[in-house]
């Protein structure tokens, strides 16, 4: 955890340490927190293609220092060829290829959205080149393949069918990139320099945009240059419940943000303080399973809801909730949708603005589409649509898809605000709780917040599926605790990264802040 003797002008937390260096050097420049962020993401997006790229979507949660929070939704709709006639003879969206890379990617266009937030508030722009300069540096030039990025390719090259276009880029000579290698994309660092010459709009209406739908038509990607051009970023009111300890905010449908402020609000509701560990995680478990079923019967494309967010979160709803959990048994339920891999990153700068932000391409490396020229990995999440036209994730040209993204933040009673987040699909909600909780709820230190065990309920790695799993440091007593209550349980190495990748920063009343990284992760917090 980095920690200030003063009050901050800057801090940052990542998951990976490269792009917590890019945020902290734009600070450092005098630049804004949404800046900041710009320059972080675009370098994760080089360093971390497994969990993100500039080909799929992100979420801006943005606490300024007065006034009411801002959502940036720069997420894609179902292309306009995506049509029923286009999946004939499929029961469901491949989980990759290029029938799962179907949606348009919104990510740039939300980078572009909250640089003109920046202008709009009376400060002066970094360039966009200044912002990507590391990206573009490190797609170039090259950087040291993590532990998780080897990993998860070893795993992707070893269960999917693999195109050549990607063999190309993650298969250098022919052969996995171990640990500690030297990684490029050179392909990559063309449209990224592309991007930082003609303007982020390039990539929907420009020299980028054309490449991009060139190679769609060759590869039968139902995205048409039309769905580019007419495509940009909107801003939204964020989504919020009052907590004991402060307001808690989110982001609104299509993501699952009102799964992670049910699970906290049924937690308030039932009073739950956190002194025995095992009822906490049993709490959470089932509220969680209480939030799952609320996501599963409403949230979609917010145009096709029949009921709107504010009546989901209503007391009576969480009262409602709260009252099917047994504490002293299980709900021996199957709800969950699966996995995702996802980044989450948050800055605060010392214009008092507070960024809480997450991208991802959904499953790991997305849709596994390399786009060869662009070197721009597609992601795949057009596998949240159901092919069943009356169900309500049902495919229709122009409708967006269900999210499991969603960044938090919070004002606290004392004037402490908050941002945090994690990666991890079904499991960002419950992650987002224990996180939340113990620090502000059982008032565990920030850092041991982060670090402190943590489960999963449901399957991460794949869709569906009703165990509990712990990582191995929870105490016997705990473990016994869940089994007792009809846990399914399954045990995970320490510091597992199915778990999620978490962060959090906090703005003190005074002026200090905090972060804490995961170690689950590659990333750091850093401050100055």
């Amino acid at each position: 955890m980095e920690r200030s003797n003063r009050a901050s002008r800057g801090m940052v937390v990542t998951p990976h340490h490269l792009a917590s260096q890019s945020a902290i050097n734009i600070l450092r420049e005098g630049g804004t927190a949404m800046e900041a962020t710009v320059a972080a993401a675009a370098t994760l997006a080089v360093v971390y293609p497994h969990m993100n790229s500039i080909g799929g979507d992100g979420f801006w949660l943005i606490v300024p220092p007065h006034g009411e929070p801002v959502v940036i939704e720069a997420c894609g709709a179902a292309g306009s060829l995506a049509t029923e006639e286009y999946f004939k003879g499929y029961d469901a969206v491949p989980v990759s290829g290029p029938k799962s890379a179907i949606t348009v990617a919104g990510t740039v266009a939300g980078w572009h959205e909250a640089l003109n937030y920046v202008t709009e508030n009376g400060y002066q722009r970094i360039s966009v080149s200044r912002l990507l300069t590391d990206a573009i540096y490190y797609a170039e030039h090259g950087f040291p393949v993590s532990v998780s990025l080897a990993r998860y390719l070893e795993r992707f090259v070893n269960t999917q069918s693999v195109s050549d276009d990607f063999k190309s880029v993650f298969l250098p000579d022919g052969k996995l990139p171990e640990v500690g290698d030297k990684f490029c994309q050179p392909v990559l660092a063309k449209t990224l320099k592309s991007l930082a010459r003609n303007s982020l709009t390039s990539f929907y209406k420009g020299e980028v945009a054309d490449s991009i739908i060139a190679d769609m038509k060759l590869l039968d990607i139902p995205i048409t240059i039309d769905d580019l051009k007419n495509y940009s970023a909107v801003r939204k009111k964020p989504i919020s419940i009052v907590h004991e300890c402060g307001e808690i905010f989110n982001t609104s449908p299509p993501t699952q943000g009102l799964v992670s402020l049910s699970i906290l609000g049924i937690l308030d509701r039932l009073r739950i303080k956190g002194t025995n560990e095992g009822q906490f995680i049993h709490a959470t478990v089932e509220a969680t399973k209480q939030a799952f079923d609320l996501r599963n019967k409403h949230i979609t494309d917010p145009k096709y809801m029949e009921v709107d967010s504010d009546f989901l979160l209503a007391s009576f709803n969480i009262e409602s909730m709260a009252k099917r959990i047994n504490p002293d048994q299980a709900n021996q339920i199957s709800n969950g949708k699966g996995s995702g891999d996802t980044v989450w990153l948050g800055v605060m700068d010392d214009k008092g603005y507070s960024v809480s932000f997450i991208q991802s391409v959904y499953h790991p490396f997305g849709s596994g589409v390399v786009l060869p020229r662009t070197g721009i990995v597609w992601h795949n999440r057009g596998i949240s649509y159901s092919l069943d036209r009356y169900h309500i994730l049902s495919l229709k040209p122009g409708k967006k898809p269900l999210h499991t993204l969603n960044p938090a933040a919070a004002i606290l009673n004392d004037g402490r605000i908050m941002v945090y987040g994690t990666r991890g699909g079904d499991g960002q909600p419950q992650t987002q709780a224990a996180v939340f909780h113990r620090y502000a709820v059982q008032g565990l230190g920030l850092q041991k917040s982060v670090s402190a065990p943590r489960w999963v309920y449901g399957e991460t790695l794949k869709k569906g599926g009703d165990k509990l799993s712990l990582e191995n440091r929870f105490d016997e007593e705990t473990i016994s605790y869940l089994r007792d209550r009809g846990h399914k349980i399954r045990m995970l190495e320490a510091y597992d990264e199915m778990v999620g990748q978490a962060g959090a920063l906090v703005r003190h009343a005074n002026g200090m802040m905090e972060g804490a990284f995961d170690p689950r992760s590659d990333g750091s917090a850093a401050g100055f």
